[in-house]
């Protein structure tokens, strides 16, 4: 602080005022000095007197001044404030480099700045989930595909889930958010309808879950329920969930096939048509909705979950794919691409597994299905997302392009 002869650093632009280039200097370094030699409201009277300096420096001077403050470990508030909200190329250097920031900072930046500043700020270190549900609120895909890859940034669930809400009109979103370890199956399971082939083989492999663990601790459960007649709505749809058989018995023993193999062919020889298609659904254990919305998906691995859930083999998918008419060759004879993914996708998936992805589609779709929840579907009305349920949400999302959308 005694020294007063003007360092080399301190040589002012041509054309610039030395003066003012090395007090701006000077007092950088107060400001940097250890609590040892400089007490907090010194130090806070300083960065005032610096802020108002800085109010009328050239772009260069802020820029030396915010490389010098970067590293510091305590920055007075009314610099930071100035700092975080100059030129990117000014504000990048804290934003990036400056441990001392809070949420706070961090926060009124992504309000107060500008796309660019949002963008370097995804990329910092150590993001809480406060700042990047601010950062992901603007709804700028750049800036939240960013956050997505940065892996030492947290996510809320309301994050997540408003993610892969967008998804659906931002498909390159999918893969990234895939790979959030924030992502729960329930918003794996929905994006399922959207993703591309690779997404949707990573979302098997990673979030299509045993059901073992539920299977052994509620056994006796069963019993339970049965003594009761199945009177309790909430127990019965829950056992429904876990329990190990697929196939609806009481649908077999009515159907007019005799069984859902024979269904299958049926279908196989006279082509898939609505009646044949519902009572497919039905004797698989699932509703027609969720039935018509596995047949109608253009990519054909909900077939394969299906035919696998339901202890179906590779026959029965072949016929059940040749009854809607999905081609099997491509036009060099070789395995149509589609109907390669479609057994593998089958031979990847453990009958369990397959089982709990299907069980929650029927969940999602068709049991959420309340005439609120058909016309919020029906109107897009996205906004209210937060009043509805998971499954709820989840059907909106699955079926909004079903209505027209």
């Amino acid at each position: 602080m005694s020294e007063t002869a003007t360092s080399p650093e301190e040589a002012a632009p041509e054309g610039g005022f030395r003066a003012r280039h090395a007090l701006l200097k000077r007092l950088a370094d107060v400001v940097c000095l250890p609590a040892s030699r400089i007490n907090a409201f010194e130090r806070a009277v300083t960065g005032d007197l610096l802020v108002e300096m800085l109010r009328l420096a050239l772009p260069e001077d802020r820029r030396r001044v915010a490389a010098r403050l970067a590293p510091l470990a305590e920055l007075p508030n009314a610099l930071a404030r100035m700092l975080l909200r100059d030129d990117p190329e000014i504000a990048g250097l804290l934003i990036e480099q400056c441990a001392s920031l809070s949420d706070a900072d961090l926060v009124a930046c992504a309000r107060d700045a500008t796309p660019i500043h949002r963008f370097l700020m995804a990329s910092r270190r150590s993001l809480s989930e406060v700042v990047t549900e601010t950062l992901l609120s603007f709804g700028e895909t750049h800036v939240i595909e960013a956050v997505l890859r940065n892996s030492t940034a947290r996510l809320s669930q309301t994050a997540i889930e408003g993610v892969v809400s967008l998804s659906r009109q931002e498909p390159h979103l999918c893969g990234p958010v895939l790979k959030r370890p924030e992502l729960r199956p329930s918003g794996a399971y929905v994006m399922f309808w959207w993703c591309g082939a690779e997404d949707r083989r990573t979302i098997l492999q990673r979030f299509a879950v045993s059901r073992e663990v539920m299977q052994e601790v509620s056994e006796d459960v069963f019993a339970m329920a049965a003594a009761e007649n199945w009177q309790d709505p909430v127990s019965r749809k829950a056992l429904q969930f876990i329990e190990r058989r697929q196939r609806n018995r009481a649908a077999i023993a009515k159907s007019p096939y005799g069984g859902l193999e024979e269904a299958v062919a049926a279908a196989a020889e006279r082509g898939l048509n609505r009646e044949v298609a519902t009572e497919i659904a039905y004797l698989s254990g699932v509703k027609p909705v969720t039935g018509a919305k596995i047949m109608g998906d253009p990519g054909g691995e909900p077939l394969a979950i299906l035919c696998k859930a339901t202890g179906l083999g590779k026959s029965d998918l072949a016929n059940l794919w040749r009854s809607m008419r999905r081609p099997e060759t491509a036009d060099d004879g070789s395995v149509h691409p589609a109907w390669e993914r479609v057994q593998i996708t089958y031979d990847m998936l453990a009958v369990d597994r397959a089982q709990t992805v299907l069980r929650y589609w029927n969940w999602s779709l068709s049991s959420a299905l309340t005439p609120a929840l058909l016309r919020a579907i029906r109107d897009g009305e996205e906004d209210g997302l937060d009043t509805y349920s998971a499954p709820e949400r989840a059907a909106m999302l699955a079926l909004a392009d079903n209505f027209g959308r």
